[in-house]
């Protein structure tokens, strides 16, 4: 990558003695090799289970034992991957480790639901009537007893706010915050584990393998989550450089900061923002960087979606911040082609402004499909105009309703796509921007014979 200068009022350039250093994209590894070792832990775990007699009890027991083993891996799993450690987020993607976070969690939520049920039957003698007089009786009984129903009360509330309907009723700071309470939730179910938990209580070898588990699990959290972002706001000073507005409801967030040279980032990625001066810091906001990395001013082109980015439009220069990142594997390494294709809608533009500047092409080699809603509200729009007059970008602007003159009934469908770029299909293709824009373009990118593997896109956060 070849860093070019930002433009912008408030953008500036200094040359830099030393190369500007790259985040690693872990090649030598495939989301294969990481599930398949997912899949062997697994099978480890449920080896343990049988040596331990799971088999041979009873029913109930058998089963009770089985899922709460299964839901607390999938717990584990499910932390390690919310932990956005390099190399998970470089082979499987923010977008990927979402989706497989969320599978998990609610795994985890069934099953150990599941193990309360068939355990305190087991303990009931099987009968339905004496579940209750039961399970009190164990809490009063039995050794962090209450921590595990507590746990299981927090895994659920946990699970019923991530439902979709859900979801839609609250705010991201709300549901963000009682997503945390999944930890607290792990962390109960670890006393329980290992008070009665028959591998902590009779095998030593199980005893060691699980608290590898849960240290495997929580050592890349409290890393790349906690201790990362602390060393990075301390090292670089991150700062409001000032605020720039760029359309209606549409602003640039200009960062300063000591040594950013020093800060491995590539144009594609994205840092989660936090004000430190704000009453919710604590809740940070993904935002792409939308403009190529300088060593002196980092760029995020944001669009005002709620509280929260209000009150970053708001900010006042030298207003410190907190950068926890970089993250994201849509950026050139995955480039495999020389002509590439940069598809972006609305404030999805930012990466791929970010990437029309840092990308080496020559004249002809690069096209930017630019999907708005009206000219005005096309952001940076005048940035991609200069670019493509100094580097020979062939820049499409599509701005207007569907079927409007100019614009069609399917805007980003196979034909469309094909009158604006003839060559797409031999191209590396990036998309950005609302995710059902994006899956419009793929299906259409797909039917003209793209290849997927050169098809690259990160879904937003939904």
């Amino acid at each position: 990558m070849t860093a070019q200068p930002m433009t912008g009022a408030l953008g500036r350039t200094r040359r830099r003695s030393l190369p500007v250093p790259l985040p690693r994209d872990y090649a030598w590894l495939s989301a294969r090799d990481i599930w398949l070792v997912v899949a062997g832990v697994g099978v480890i775990v449920t080896a343990m289970w049988v040596r331990h007699g799971g088999i041979a009890q009873d029913p109930l027991t058998a089963i009770g034992q089985i899922t709460a083993l299964g839901g607390t891996y999938a717990a584990l799993v499910g932390v390690l991957f919310a932990s956005r450690a390099p190399w998970l987020d470089q082979v499987i993607g923010a977008d990927g480790l979402r989706a497989a976070h969320r599978v998990l969690g609610f795994l985890s939520v069934w099953a150990i639901g599941a193990h309360a049920v068939f355990s305190t039957l087991a303990f009931a003698g099987g009968s339905v009537a004496d579940a209750i007089p039961t399970l009190i009786s164990l809490t009063e009984t039995v050794p962090g007893m209450l921590g595990a129903i507590v746990g299981l009360g927090l895994f659920i509330l946990v699970g019923v706010s991530s439902v979709r309907a859900a979801r839609a009723r609250l705010s991201y700071e709300t549901w963000h915050g009682i997503h945390l309470y999944v930890y607290l939730a792990v962390a109960f179910g670890y006393l329980h584990q290992l008070t009665i938990g028959a591998d902590f209580t009779t095998d030593p070898v199980a005893t060691a393998f699980w608290i590898g588990l849960y240290a495997a699990a929580f050592a890349p959290l409290l890393v790349h989550r906690v201790a990362w972002p602390l060393y990075a706001t301390l090292r670089h000073r991150p700062r409001v450089l000032g605020i720039v507005r760029e359309a209606d409801g549409i602003f640039s967030l200009h960062v300063s900061g000591q040594d950013l040279d020093r800060l491995a980032v590539r144009a594609g990625q994205f840092f989660i923002v936090r004000a430190l001066t704000l009453k919710d810091w604590t809740h940070g906001h993904p935002f792409s960087i939308s403009a190529a990395p300088n060593g002196d001013v980092l760029r995020f082109t944001i669009k005002e979606f709620g509280e929260g980015t209000r009150a970053l439009a708001a900010l006042s220069p030298g207003t410190p911040l907190m950068l926890e990142g970089p993250y994201g594997a849509m950026h050139g390494a995955r480039r495999r082609r020389r002509k590439v294709l940069l598809v972006a809608g609305g404030i999805g533009v930012s990466p791929m402004r970010a990437m029309a500047e840092s990308f080496a092409y020559g004249p002809g080699d690069m096209d930017v499909v630019y999907r708005a809603r009206a000219r005005r509200e096309a952001a940076l729009l005048v940035e991609l105009e200069a670019l493509a007059i100094d580097r020979g970008i062939g820049l499409h602007v599509v701005a207007g309703k569907r079927g409007d003159p100019g614009v069609g009934d399917d805007p980003l469908g196979p034909a469309a796509l094909q009158r604006l770029v003839p060559d797409a299909a031999e191209r590396d293709v990036y998309l950005c921007g609302p995710n059902a824009l994006m899956e419009r373009a793929r299906i259409a990118l797909l039917a003209i014979g793209t290849d997927p593997a050169r098809i690259h896109f990160e879904l937003f956060s939904t």
